[in-house]
């Protein structure tokens, strides 16, 4: 080691002191062996190998205090099942359902031995010997299992020998490593604190016994199988719930009769340029703007795609859907993106907001549909409504985001050339932001396509219905045309809003 590499060490000695809290001599000595060079230093630490996971929860390292629970309990299970485990249950089980079948087979015998059905008795005799053979079978199996007691404890404290291994060779390291951060951020957890180490043993033998028992005695407590709980509580709160949707639903007709009527109007003059309009005039629009907006590439895609539509009659309803969607990712990025600026600029609003939206990216598409049918009823403006709550979140989230990565020094810049917050925002932190805006956008517009299948369970037409209808008949031929339809929709609108890139 180095004169230089040594004066280091010494500098870091009364911080390793600190750190550790006990045992100073022995972590200065190890600590100094790591601190040589980077990377991982074989050591052992004997310790913490004998302690496992307590050790790992008294140091504050509860990432590995959990993994190692995980290993150890899995070790103590099989020294459990070897040592007081019923081994041959499920055999036993097996051998008693065949001893009641065989003993429903002799009576049958003997009912056909009474009536003189002889040809009864002779199928009857060899299905009882052919049942004899499994029940001899099941207890040879029973017995067998029952002898294995030894190999579980065998296999069970080899595994916990590895284990233990593994403990004493990775905890200096991953000791050191904290050390590395907390010399950098005084909030990680240092030193040997006693109560953290009560809580991971207590946590520790609570898993290993209860473990332990369910899968050696998986009948001797049945609260550790089944959750106690009673049925009828969730019957319970499933009315309260009911009773709200109900008075909300009462209480807010004339909101919701409101939003059916907008989204219907909305639904409507989108359908009158897609649909009404004649086919040429949508489908050289539709490719001027692949062409003006990706190249001519994107253009010729776009026009074989739309040519697919229309000659497989997908023509209507593709522009159905389109119009769908096309209404509800108008909503969501009209009110997403100020939305999204309002949330950058208050971080604590956005606090709030934040566990509203992994709610709902979190939820199932299917579970939208109850609180939408239930407030707004079936039928398109149902289907722009829930295809706008899955597909809002993203565009929010990628606003805030493209916002926050503005560099600072760029905001500080512009306010010392005396720029207005108006100007901030419009004319430096909104350019900057923009690619990661569009992604939040093209992210939208594709969830809300993914919306389309699940939308036409409400009553939203378009292609989700021949793919419903496919998967209803089992038409695999005709649910895969249509699926391809919706594809071709999702790429023409992702080529045309992500542009050139």
């Amino acid at each position: 080691m180095s004169e230089h590499n040594a004066n280091d060490i010494t500098r870091l000695e009364p911080l390793i002191d600190d750190f550790v809290g006990q045992n100073e001599a022995y972590y200065r000595r190890v600590f100094g062996t790591m601190l040589k060079a980077p990377g991982y230093k074989f050591t052992l630490n004997w310790a913490a190998a004998l302690l496992g996971p307590v050790w790992f929860g008294a140091r504050g390292l509860w990432n590995w205090f959990l993994g190692v629970l995980i290993l150890e309990t899995a070790a103590y299970i099989q020294i459990g099942m070897g040592l007081f485990g019923d081994l041959g249950a499920a055999e036993r089980n097996r051998a008693d359902s065949i001893q009641a079948t065989l003993d429903l087979r002799y009576q049958q015998i003997e009912a056909a031995q009474n009536a003189g059905n002889q040809a009864a008795v002779d199928n009857l005799t060899r299905a009882a010997e052919s049942l004899e053979g499994a029940l001899v079978a099941a207890q040879e199996a029973a017995s067998a299992a029952d002898a294995t007691g030894l190999w579980f404890i065998g296999g069970g404290l080899l595994a916990l020998a590895i284990i233990k291994f593994g403990i004493a060779a990775l905890s200096n390291w991953t000791l050191e490593q904290q050390f590395a951060r907390w010399r950098s951020d005084r909030s990680v957890a240092n030193g040997w604190s006693m109560q953290r180490a009560i809580v991971a043993a207590i946590l520790f033998v609570a898993s290993v016994i209860l473990s332990s028992i369910q899968f050696a005695q998986p009948t001797a407590f049945a609260t550790l199988a089944e959750f106690p709980t009673d049925g009828n509580w969730r019957l319970a709160v499933g009315d309260w719930i009911q009773d709200g949707f109900d008075w909300l639903r009462t209480s807010g007709r004339g909101v919701f009769d409101t939003i059916t009527a907008g989204m219907r109007n909305l639904l409507d003059a989108i359908e009158v340029v897609l649909v009404d309009t004649p086919w040429p005039v949508v489908a050289f629009v539709i490719i001027m703007l692949a062409f003006l907006s990706a190249g001519p590439r994107v253009a010729i895609f776009t026009g074989v795609a739309l040519a697919y539509l229309g000659l497989l009659d997908f023509w209507e309803k593709a522009m159905t859907t389109v119009a769908l969607l096309g209404a509800a990712a108008l909503i969501s990025i009209t009110l997403g993106i100020p939305f999204g600026i309002y949330c950058a600029r208050r971080p604590r609003a956005f606090a709030i907001v934040r566990p509203i939206l992994d709610f709902m990216q979190s939820m199932p598409s299917f579970v939208y549909l109850i609180p939408v049918v239930a407030f707004i009823g079936s039928g398109k403006p149902a289907g722009v409504v829930a295809t706008m709550i899955f597909g809002s979140p993203p565009v929010i989230r990628f606003t805030v985001l493209g916002l926050q990565q503005v560099p600072e020094t760029i905001r500080e810049a512009a306010l010392a050339f005396g720029a207005t917050p108006r100007y901030l925002l419009w004319r430096v932190e909104l350019p900057l932001a923009a690619k990661t805006i569009m992604a939040g956008v093209n992210q939208t517009i594709l969830l809300s396509l993914a919306m389309v299948v699940v939308a036409s369970l409400i009553g939203a037409q378009g292609l989700g219905e021949d793919v419903l209808e496919a998967l209803q008949f089992a038409a695999a031929g005709q649910g895969l045309l249509a699926g391809l339809a919706i594809l071709f929709c999702a790429l023409i609108l992702d080529r045309i809003v992500a542009g050139r890139g």
